[in-house]
């Protein structure tokens, strides 16, 4: 692989941010910042634009839509995976999980057998990928079928981040009936009989969960998985999920929660969504008063990759982080939370996961993306500024 010298760019670096700095890329890898020279590199002249590291992105079901883009209409797989691929690289995210939701046959792709099926595609696309896709299994708890088929993903190693969630009625997302019944038919094209009878089996199937779930994370830990709690809502919730040995906890309802999971060593996952709306979908917790009080661990696109990189943004403009700091809830804390050393920070000797953000009015949007080291993704953005998005001032 050819060396590039990315030149006059914004950088930021763990706990700074260099203006008008270069990065030496070789062999995949961060070779040097600032460096002396470049021998042969081609050069990349980045105009001013900010360099960050490549977004990791721990949880989008994005790749639903794109295999199943209307209710019960299914694309081929392999087209599905590709198209995914091109959104995240398009978006900046260098490292994806691809959230895939086991639940039996309760709907479209989010069955056990079709899963498996996206899950077994994406890992085999991975040899001709733009990004570094993953696969993130989502298992509800109210689902005793799925326990064999996660079982034997795990063991097949196409698994690298297990959650377990309820989305039974009355608690966690759905916190009333109605609210559950609303949502299955607006989103599902559910009548309200079928709404009803989904709800019913739901909560019947919740005998025996606690047992399940308890072997599944085993399961997964003894293979070095991690694993992660969803929709946590209470703090007595977060102890049990902590003394189950999840790694962290996703979409936590309300402060308490979340400042229950930080305090015991949980890092929180939060929608980029919900900090865009500046709400949540499901009358949960404003993602940005977690992030003002210090609970928010990281961020993810949740169902819209190219909400992350604008998130980011929003939040150092929105609270007292620092750039590097609220650049962190997408790079170095998600890597650090799912243990991916190798990426999530620019520095030497690191994976050359990088991306480059122009800036078009007030919109950050990505014009380059690296894979490690190789360019992914560019764009030229006409009416891009040299200037530092007014969020992003210097740390």
């Amino acid at each position: 692989m050819s060396a590039v010298y990315l030149t006059h760019a914004r950088i930021v670096l763990p706990d700074s941010v260099l203006s008008d700095s270069a990065v030496l890329v070789e062999d995949g890898v961060i070779a040097a910042i600032e460096p002396a020279g470049a021998g042969a590199a081609r050069e990349i002249d980045l105009k001013g634009q900010t360099l960050l590291p490549g977004l990791i992105d721990l949880h989008c079901d994005a790749i639903e839509k794109e295999a199943e883009p209307r209710s019960r209409v299914l694309f081929p797989l392999d087209f599905a995976v590709a198209q995914v691929d091109r959104r995240n690289a398009a978006a900046g995210i260098t490292t994806p999980f691809h959230a895939l939701s086991f639940a039996n046959n309760e709907w479209g792709v989010r069955n056990n057998q079709t899963a498996s099926q996206v899950a077994r595609a994406l890992h085999a696309f991975r040899a001709h990928s733009l990004v570094d896709n993953r696969v993130h299994c989502r298992y509800e708890i109210t689902d005793p079928t799925a326990m064999p088929v996660l079982q034997a993903l795990l063991d097949e190693g196409v698994v690298d981040l297990l959650s377990v969630m309820d989305h039974s009625p009355g608690q966690g997302q759905f916190k009333t009936l109605e609210a559950y019944l609303q949502y299955m038919i607006g989103n599902h094209a559910m009548s309200r009989d079928e709404a009803e009878a989904a709800a019913r089996a739901k909560l019947q199937a919740r005998d025996g969960a606690a047992l399940r779930v308890e072997a599944l994370l085993a399961h997964a830990r003894r293979l070095d998985v991690p694993t992660a709690s969803h929709d946590d809502d209470s703090v007595q919730r977060i102890a049990t999920m902590r003394n189950l040995g999840v790694s962290m906890s996703e979409f936590p309802i309300n402060l308490d929660t979340a400042t229950a999971a930080v305090s015991c060593g949980l890092p929180t996952i939060l929608g980029a969504p919900n900090v865009l709306r500046g709400q949540s979908q499901s009358g949960s917790m404003r993602a940005i008063d977690a992030v003002r009080a210090g609970v928010a661990s990281c961020l993810c696109s949740d169902y819209q990759p190219s909400t992350l990189i604008a998130a980011a943004f929003a939040v150092a403009a929105q609270s007292d982080l620092t750039l590097p700091q609220a650049m962190a809830l997408v790079t170095a804390n998600p890597a650090d939370a799912c243990g991916l050393r190798d990426r999530g920070r620019i520095a030497a000797g690191l994976r050359a996961d990088l991306v480059a953000v122009a800036l078009v009015g007030q919109l950050p949007l990505v014009s380059h993306a690296w894979s490690a080291g190789r360019l992914v993704f560019s764009a030229h953005y006409r009416a891009a500024e040299r200037s530092a998005p007014r969020e992003a001032v210097a740390a």
